[in-house]
């Protein structure tokens, strides 16, 4: 693609210039925004598909639509979407929810946090759905959003907005280009992601293997008594994890100086084995209730309630007063355990599903501290400690290399897919003749896809 021959002022700031020959239309000239919804005296044993706002993404649907009878379904289940009409966030807008309804759907319905559009005769639904899911006409929205905690936007504001129309036939030109990346680039990123699933599953069974058979696979074995343990190496032993780990060896009294700077790490900054956000610097005085416990070089931190997020993380340096929320259990070895070892050991698959089977709670779930400490645990002599730490070192860099390149790899197609849509729906590309040439294999891609995603993905991988 290439840029268009004349170019003039949109009169629009965040627009800028558009092509010589598009108008500029406000959005409610040319599409209807909610055109009906189900009214109140609807059968209550009417039963439609219902996507809320939590549903959708940025041109996708993240969950099926859910099936309810209208007696049962929350009162913001109302607004009828259509084939060809387009669905974006209103409420919560930092959200960026966009949807473009591609098919017919029996009796869809969504959230009144929605607007939904209905494009008329003179545009083309799909190039409506690019156009309002780019990402300068979303920030514009979330731009003129009001409010803090669930910002919104208005429909007469939205209609206001100031949107390109290029000619039908090139509106119907865009689309199809951008049907043609989009389908290429999805493959690719849903290929990239299957990966990482697998990576994921090669790290959780190298880690579980290692700590508890070891790296002799001739060493004999014995019945460890524990079901979900099952046999590990006879010379191993067992033990409580705390009769060889303190448990919340240390925590900041209330009597701390108002002024004490500490770095603070709270449950939604850690992941299984990394930290997800760095340490956040915090004033003692102004500290959450939470903010208590000590965690020094060689301790392991995991998470204590909300057990389902399996956060763990091991402290292998020195930190300025590092300080974790009471939600975490800080687990400090005794010297009869090799600290990374401890570390390996509680972030395995089957050690943290023990630690959600034996939390209470629903909304959230939660392990007593005593309960995690009586959990059993294999405990090979201190060599071999050693020896497991350093090779799970080793294997385990690795696996993580290769897993942030791969997902290095779908933030760029992410990236790219986000800057191509808003480049070619604001003219600053020209994609008819592309589009005009472009084969019609829709079906073989989809059929070559289901055979072999990582080999179509290398093979139609875009140039960005």
């Amino acid at each position: 693609p290439h840029p268009y021959p004349a170019y003039k002022s949109s009169g629009v700031e965040w627009l800028g210039h558009i092509p010589a020959h598009w108008a500029v239309r406000r959005l409610k000239d040319w599409v209807t925004i909610n055109r009906s919804v189900l009214p109140e005296t609807t059968d209550p044993d009417f039963v439609f598909q219902y996507i809320d706002i939590g549903s959708v993404s940025t041109g996708v649907l993240t969950k099926k639509p859910q099936k309810m009878r209208f007696a049962a379904s929350p009162s913001r289940a109302r607004r009828i979407v259509r084939e060809g009409d387009t669905i974006i966030s209103t409420v919560r807008t930092y959200l960026k929810a966009v949807w473009f309804a591609q098919e017919t759907h029996d009796n869809l319905i969504c959230s009144t946090g929605f607007a939904v559009l209905t494009p008329d005769e003179r545009a083309v639904p799909k190039f409506v759905s690019y156009l309002v899911q780019s990402h300068p006409f979303i920030e514009q929205v979330t731009a003129n959003s009001v409010g803090m905690a669930y910002p919104a936007i208005a429909e007469s504001r939205l209609g206001s907005f100031h949107l390109p129309l290029p000619p039908l036939p090139e509106q119907e030109a865009i689309a199809r280009y951008l049907d043609y990346v989009e389908r290429r680039i999805r493959r690719y990123i849903d290929a990239k992601q299957k990966l990482v699933g697998l990576l994921e599953e090669l790290k959780q069974a190298t880690i579980y293997e290692a700590v508890t058979r070891g790296l002799d696979p001739d060493v004999p074995l014995k019945s460890s008594g524990v079901e979900w343990l099952g046999h590990i190496p006879a010379h191993w032993e067992m033990r409580r994890l705390k009769d060889w780990v303190t448990i919340n060896r240390s925590v900041l009294p209330e009597t701390t100086d108002p002024d004490f700077v500490f770095q603070y790490i709270d449950i939604g900054s850690v992941s299984t084995g990394v930290l997800t956000k760095k340490p956040q610097k915090m004033r003692f005085a102004a500290s959450p209730s939470r903010a208590r416990r000590i965690v020094r070089e060689g301790d392991t931190i995991i998470s204590t309630v909300r057990t389902y997020l399996k956060a763990v993380w091991f402290a292998q340096e020195t930190h300025d007063n590092l300080i974790c929320s009471t939600g975490f259990a800080v687990l400090t070895p005794d010297e009869r355990a090799v600290p990374k070892f401890v570390s390996y050991l509680v972030q395995s698959h089957p050690f943290i599903e023990q630690v959600t089977a034996n939390s209470v709670g629903m909304a959230y779930p939660a392990i007593a501290e005593s309960r995690l400490g009586s959990l059993h645990l294999s405990l090979p002599p201190l060599p071999e400690q050693e020896a497991i730490a350093e090779y799970l070192d080793k294997e385990i860099t690795n696996i993580d290399t290769t897993l942030n390149n791969t997902r290095r790899e779908i933030e760029l197609l992410q990236e790219y897919r986000t800057v191509l849509i808003a480049d070619v729906v604001s003219g600053k590309v020209d994609v008819r003749e592309v589009a005009a040439n472009l084969p019609d294999d829709a079906d073989d891609a989809e059929r070559r896809a289901e055979r072999d995603p990582f080999l179509y993905a290398e093979e139609h991988a875009p140039d960005c």
